[in-house]
Formats: structure tokens, sequence, C-alpha cells
């Protein structure tokens, strides 16, 4: 456990409960109870009383032998936005930046060895995985998780390649050492550019944002095609209009100041 907690304040029963939320995905929209131990490894009685209490709170509905989510799960993803300031305070910028590339853009923040979008303002979708607000994605495949790990701590990274680099697309890298080869490039030119990596023919660019500290909060990322743009021309003609988005964003937040920040990565020399 962390310092925050001994094992004995550990409550498994909201950890159960979240796992049977969890349960609910693209692939079991409307599971049954039994799809819904076996994706938890819970015992079916588990699951039935964690389902029956979700439903009193109104977050699970049943529907025969299936269960769908309702509406008020949305509410917990307000309240996270609602007590980030931060994500507010970006949202006008995604949307210039948006509006100037005619290209989706978002913020994200690092999860384990995941990237989760916390911000996202769409105008085509491009990927064949629906991305939206909350969505996840291997960090070490994209260059939002390449700027969020270029800047981490040396076991941030270590979990990111002890997580496993598997192949997604015909140019992902799934050797270590040039993983950690193309972090140190990211660091020294100060953003990351990734192709056909998460999948093939995708096209991103990520900058870091910082809070008023210096510290990297999260990652500024644009995306579009390889047929619509180059890799090089996504660095001359776009990523120096991310990285004047990414400083009005951190002026702001400078200006706000008594906003909730986000878990932030320190500020260091990074992990080589």
């Amino acid at each position: 456990m962390t310092a925050e907690g001994s094992e004995r304040d550990y409550v498994q029963s909201i950890e159960r409960g979240f796992a049977v939320l969890l349960a609910f995905d693209a692939e079991h929209p409307n599971p049954t109870l039994a799809e819904v131990a076996t994706a938890t490894g819970l015992s079916r009685p588990a699951v039935r009383r964690i389902l029956l209490t979700l439903q009193r709170l109104g977050y699970v509905a049943a529907n025969g032998s299936r269960w769908s989510l309702t509406p008020r799960v949305l509410t917990i993803g307000q309240h996270y936005a609602a007590t980030h300031g931060f994500v507010e305070t970006a949202q006008p910028h995604l949307l210039r930046l948006a509006e100037a590339t005619q290209e989706s853009a978002s913020l994200a923040q690092l999860d384990g060895s995941e990237v989760v979008y916390v911000a996202r303002v769409q105008v085509r979708r491009i990927m064949s995985v629906a991305v939206d607000v909350g969505s996840r994605v291997p960090a070490y495949a994209t260059s939002m998780g390449r700027v969020l790990t270029a800047w981490a701590e040396a076991s941030v990274v270590d979990a990111v390649i002890a997580g496993g680099l598997r192949r997604l697309a015909h140019r992902t890298i799934t050797d270590p050492t040039a993983f950690r080869d193309a972090l140190h490039q990211v660091r020294k030119q100060g953003y990351a550019v990734v192709e056909s990596e998460l999948e093939d023919g995708l096209l991103s660019a990520s900058v870091p944002v910082r809070d008023q500290h210096g510290d990297v909060l999260a990652a500024l990322a644009y995306s579009t095609t390889a047929g619509r743009m180059t890799a090089e021309q996504v660095v001359d003609k776009v990523v120096p209009l991310m990285l004047e988005t990414a400083k009005a964003i951190s002026d702001d937040l400078r200006l706000v100041g008594n906003h909730a920040p986000l878990p932030s990565i320190p500020a260091r020399d990074g992990f080589f």
C-alpha cells in the first residue's frame, strides 16, 4: 500500500464494485450476470449483490437477464471535470486549435501504462476505435504517451516497458532500447510525432502542457491521417501551433491560480 494508507484501510467491496462497473464495455454493453462474473473473476452471488446495490443507487438497470449502465454513471466524469479547473481552462484553446487545423485536438493524462483522454474537441473521426473523453490507449504507441513518459520518473518508464511493447501496427516500436531512445528524442526536441504505431495510417503529434510550477500536467495532442499530411508537414505547420496553444493554456493556469490541478509529473532531467 501507499503512504496514504495501510492494508487494513483497503475496502475490497469498493474495488469489486468498480470491477463490476468496468465489466461493461464495447464488447459487453449488456452482459448477463454470468458474463460479469466471468469478466471480473468474482462469484455469481457476489456479482448479484453488487449489481442489485448499483441498481438501487441508479447506476445500472436490469432488462430480463441482462444488465446495462444508466446515464447516471456519466456524472462521475462530470465531477472529475468540475473539480479540475484545468480541463475547463484548456477547452477553448482546444477548440481554437481544432478550428485552425481542421483536425481533432485532445488533452490526455498518464494512468499506469495507458493514456486517458481528459478533454477532446473532435472534428472528424479518423481512428477505427471510437475516441472520447475517458478513452484509454497504450502509452508506448502514442504521441501523447511519448510526451508524458519522456518527462516521467524512471519507474514510470520501466512500468510502461514491463507492461509489454506489443506490435499494434507496422511501425510500432517494440524494442525497449529503441523506445527509450525515442523518449530521449522527445525531450530533446520538445514534442512527439508518431506515425502508424497505434494504427496503420494514423499520424499524431503531442506537446507537453505545464502547470504554473513548470511540471508536465498533460499532453496536448493533434491527430490526422498519413494521407492528409506527412510527418514533416505536421512538424512544420502544426507543431508550432500546438506549442503556442500549450503555452497559452499554461499562461491561463497561472492566471487562474486557484485551479485544482491534475496529478503532475515532477520537472526533472528525465530517466536517462
